[in-house]
């Protein structure tokens, strides 16, 4: 008897994505093979059929069975999810297959991991596109990079496949590094999880948030390119389009030994453009592109690394381009950002330089609150109608405080578009929200106040540059509580609070500069 061997896809996971001439496979089939998963989508076709579950990690094996099966003369199917012929089992079965075997083979397609994705997220794969996986169990990392850079630089939509695991989770901070150096940081990009499965997860970003987010697995990446869009929730990228141009040309590189001067407030800014004043190469990085505009404007003679690069990507770029040191001006408040830096530099054995704005707190300028929860109780305790004039990270900490719903909360935040997003998905109205560029001056945090009938404002200690004293006028002028978040205390090895004081620490870091 001449057997039959369908090497048959299975889709995503919902029996209703399954095509029809697969189930006519698994219908006509005597044996299955497959990782026992699989079979929970394929139940109603099971009745009567021999069933072979060899473990996850036992791909060749399965293969060799189905083969061996097959060659006695029996009608087996092997299964894959996705598509078989796309990074799964169909392959194994070729190479195990010889030139003289009789039986017939039949290779059933299916909807893989891309298409399901891509589906959820809308149509992002309407123009070219290049899938990469990111195991480097069968194929060298080394090439893997070189053809996520050709895909980058070709500014081509593309599909990640198995993005992180246990084992293996620098590889994705690696690529997403490279993409970010040919692609612009604001590219529409979308994130999945489980597509099709019961505990699917699907959300987008853009390419330069990518690097902050955890991925497992079960998560497929798809990048678009600079002609994707968003539309009503989706994400799509046009057919044509329309305006053609050349491919977008690499980004520049940063300078080579220059010192990094991390920033995001007006006086890193300025203490950047000192620095190149006094000859140094010099590197701002910002960590969203509005910053890295403002950095632009007010820094004129360094590079500007703007976006948030995850802390792999961001260990890449200083190894990559031999870091003479770090500076880290980044606000008072961003302990995150700066217990990153000091990690890193211990790590890279780079000198690490902590450049901070003084304090304006005085006692009777404000109630002073250990923490943004103590900030919270307080607020709710003593207003109704409440100022957070914090910035966006912390408003999830006023807003499901205990008691917060009984209160009216008024927000200040920068006029990023994904900050505003963040505060309208909290719930706070779009009338109560004000997306400016501070500081303000004492005249107008007083004029806004009183407008909206403010009877608490919470703050932090932002000091001269981030215009603490004019918020601490105004709220004394207006005989309302001010509460000021203390801020936090890291132990920074060096610490410098102006111009001078750092130029002489990196004088002493570098003599012959």
């Amino acid at each position: 008897m001449k057997g039959v061997l369908n090497l048959v896809s299975v889709g995503p996971g919902f029996a209703d994505l399954i095509v029809p001439r697969a189930e006519a496979a698994l219908r006509g089939s005597e044996v299955i093979v497959a990782y026992e998963l699989y079979l929970r989508w394929i139940g109603p076709w099971l009745d009567g059929k021999e069933i072979h579950t060899p473990p996850l990690t036992q791909e060749r094996e399965r293969a060799l069975l189905a083969i061996e099966k097959a060659r006695s003369g029996a009608k087996v199917a092997l299964l894959s999810s996705g598509d078989i012929g796309i990074y799964a089992m169909a392959a194994l079965a070729f190479e195990e297959m010889r030139e003289d075997d009789g039986y017939e083979v039949n290779v059933i397609p299916g909807i893989t991991s891309a298409n399901a994705c891509a589906s959820l997220l809308g149509s992002p794969l309407s123009h070219d596109f290049a899938t990469l996986s990111l195991s480097d169990l069968l194929c060298p990392w080394e090439w893997i990079e070189q053809r996520g850079k050709h895909i980058a630089e070709a500014d081509l939509a593309c599909v990640l496949y198995n993005v992180q695991s246990a084992g293996r989770m620098e590889g994705v901070y690696r690529i997403l590094a490279i993409m970010l150096a040919a692609k612009s940081p604001q590219t529409l990009c979308g994130v999945v999880r489980n597509a099709y499965r019961p505990d699917q997860a699907v959300s987008i970003h853009t390419l330069a948030e990518l690097p902050t987010l955890q991925f497992d697995m079960l998560t497929t990446i798809v990048i678009g390119n600079r002609f994707t869009q968003r539309k009503r929730g989706f994400i799509f990228t046009p057919r044509g389009y329309n305006a053609w141009a050349a491919p977008v040309a690499p980004a520049p590189e940063p300078p080579s030994q220059a010192l990094w001067v991390f920033a995001g407030t007006s006086d890193g800014n300025r203490l950047a453009a000192q620095l190149a004043g006094q000859g140094y190469p010099v590197v701002v990085s910002a960590a969203t592109e509005y910053g890295g505009q403002i950095a632009a404007e007010h820094c004129p003679d360094v590079f500007v690394w703007a976006g948030q690069p995850g802390v792999e990507a961001r260990k890449q770029a200083l190894q990559r381009y031999r870091a003479r040191g770090l500076v880290d001006a980044t606000h008072p408040y961003a302990q995150l950002i700066s217990g990153q830096l000091l990690a890193l530099a211990q790590q890279l054995k780079l000198p690490y330089l902590r450049y901070e704005r003084g304090s304006a707190f005085t006692a009777d300028s404000g109630q002073l609150c250990a923490s943004s929860q103590a900030a919270a109780t307080a607020a709710i305790a003593q207003g109704r109608r409440i100022f957070l004039a914090t910035g966006s990270k912390d408003l999830a900490t006023f807003l499901n405080a205990p008691g917060a719903q009984a209160c009216q909360w008024f927000v200040r935040i920068t006029p990023e578009p994904d900050f505003i997003r963040r505060a309208l998905a909290l719930g706070i109205p779009r009338s109560h929200l004000c997306a400016m560029q501070g500081p303000f001056s004492a005249a107008f945090n007083e004029a806004l106040w009183r407008d909206w009938a403010i009877d608490c404002v919470v703050t932090k200690d932002s000091g001269e540059e981030g215009g603490y004293p004019a918020k601490a006028a105004a709220a004394k002028a207006l005989q309302i509580p001010l509460l000021v978040i203390q801020r936090p205390q890291l132990a920074y090895p060096v610490v410098a609070t102006d111009f001078g004081a750092v130029l002489r620490q990196i004088q002493a870091w570098q003599p012959d500069v």
